[in-house]
């Protein structure tokens, strides 16, 4: 019985495998996506305006601050922005034939007060000057698929960045030697038993990235930047270190060029 039984399921599947032959002659296929495969694994220092945790991962604006930084002052009127600086450092990843393991870039900008339509403000792309022009180029497509949404405005740099993660509760970032922006973690603040592990938030999607290891609590002591007309500085907000994992197979579509 067992082997009549064989014999009929194997049939059946020749029967599909024919019928789906035969269908796929009249399809047309889907052409295959362009441009070349690439993926990138890599970590962020990561701060920003808001307070510890940052509500823009769970919420379609930022949280509220008022005039002159002063969270507590009385009848003072609130605006909603999110000004960030992010400094990556790839681990490992490729372009296509270009590497871009060991590369860093810096990201600061402000999200703006409402991104219910996938609207921010402005954000500055900033090359380490250590990378090559094809790793600039590779970074820079790959950050339209990490960060899939429309900016008024979007521009690039490059500068001299130091990345650093002395310990499991500190981090820093600088860019131009803190001349130009600067951003520094620290998890001693947290409660938490002094002989305890990093505080992690899982499970939570990080942009376009495929996956990720876990938001890595650190408040930051400080995170400013210093240049143009655009500056800003805030002390014991948010802040945090993430590994993240993005590839040309699984991320969504770029809606922007860098």
């Amino acid at each position: 019985m067992k082997s009549v039984l064989l014999g009929v399921l194997g049939l059946l599947c020749l029967a599909c495998v024919a019928s789906a032959d035969d269908s796929m002659k009249d399809m047309k296929m889907p052409a295959k996506a362009s441009g070349p495969d690439w993926n990138m694994t890599a970590t962020a220092i990561e701060a920003c305006s808001c307070p510890m945790f940052c509500q823009c991962y769970f919420s379609t604006a930022p949280a509220g601050h008022h005039h002159g930084g002063d969270a507590a002052a009385a009848g003072g009127a609130e605006d909603h922005y999110c000004k960030f600086n992010n400094a990556y450092m790839v681990s490992k990843g490729k372009y296509g034939s270009t590497k871009l393991d060991g590369a860093k870039f810096w990201i600061y900008g402000d999200l703006g007060g409402d991104f219910t339509q996938g609207h921010m403000d402005w954000a500055v792309v900033t090359f380490d000057k250590a990378t090559t022009k094809e790793q600039r180029d590779a970074i820079a497509a790959i950050c339209g698929h990490l960060f899939p949404v429309h900016w008024n405005s979007l521009t690039t740099a490059e500068g001299d960045i130091e990345w650093k993660h002395p310990s499991s509760d500190e981090a820093y970032a600088t860019l131009d030697g803190g001349k130009t922006a600067e951003v520094r973690l620290s998890a001693a603040s947290l409660n938490r038993d002094a002989k305890a592990q990093p505080m992690v938030l899982k499970n939570m999607k990080y942009w376009g990235a495929s996956s990720n290891d876990g938001f890595v609590m650190m408040p930051n002591t400080i995170e400013t930047l210093k240049t143009g007309d655009k500056a800003y500085e805030f002390k014991g907000t948010n802040g945090f270190m993430i590994t993240i994992n993005i590839d040309s197979k699984t991320a969504p579509p770029a809606m922007t060029g860098m």
